[in-house]
């Protein structure tokens, strides 16, 4: 859980906007959309094969299971949810987080999602509008069951304020991947995940 001292951007309800659901075609959405409703420009990418992502990065992406349990196997300690902008239209409830190691505050990875909240029971839809815990440990704890699709491997090239969020002194190509989350057969959200260059638990001392 973040500490008392972390600020949250204060949820923003929106009309619906048609045109925005177009978006869902790109390989980007929903970081595109989150950084257009926010006036930013979102990063430039390439899809990519997974077999051209470097390693370890190529490990922690190439797969179906959850992120955040998958780096908190990876660095070793629990991953702490930072939320940096939320908006809701109906049903789906917009966000982009940065999650960190728990123990520094480094950056270990940048969220965008579109969650479908009339998919799950109302004491997890109250979870996740708190904005406490990252996603994946929800679903762990609340024993929901889920499937990972990958639908594209992503090369980024980080805008400004991405290389802000991941305290990077000079550009260089990240990677990432466009996922669909399915529960009980239905499609409940789409998650683009971008990793920082990933480092090892002997750099976090």
């Amino acid at each position: 859980m973040s500490g008392a001292g972390d600020k949250q951007e204060p949820e923003r309800t929106l009309p619906p906007v048609p045109q925005d659901q177009g978006d869902a075609a790109s390989p980007l959405f929903p970081l595109d959309f989150v950084y257009r409703r926010t006036g930013l420009a979102a990063p430039d990418f390439a899809t990519i094969e997974s077999g051209e992502i470097p390693e370890p990065a190529q490990r922690l992406l190439a797969h179906q299971n959850d992120m955040t349990l998958t780096l908190e196997a990876h660095y070793g300690r629990p991953i702490v949810l930072r939320t940096l902008f939320t908006c809701r239209q109906g049903d789906s409830y917009y966000r982009r987080v940065l999650l960190v190691h728990g123990p520094t505050g480094r950056p270990v990875e940048m969220g965008a999602i579109r969650i479908h909240l009339d998919l799950f029971r109302d004491e997890v839809r109250e979870r996740i509008l708190e904005n406490h815990v990252p996603l994946g440990r929800i679903l762990h704890e609340e024993e929901v069951l889920r499937e990972s699709r990958p639908r594209a491997f992503l090369r980024v090239t980080p805008n400004p304020e991405m290389m802000g969020v991941f305290w990077m002194d000079e550009p260089q190509s990240l990677f990432g991947r466009r996922t669909l989350m399915h529960i009980d057969g239905a499609a409940a959200a789409d998650v683009v995940e971008v990793l920082p260059e990933p480092w090892s638990l002997d750099d976090a001392d």
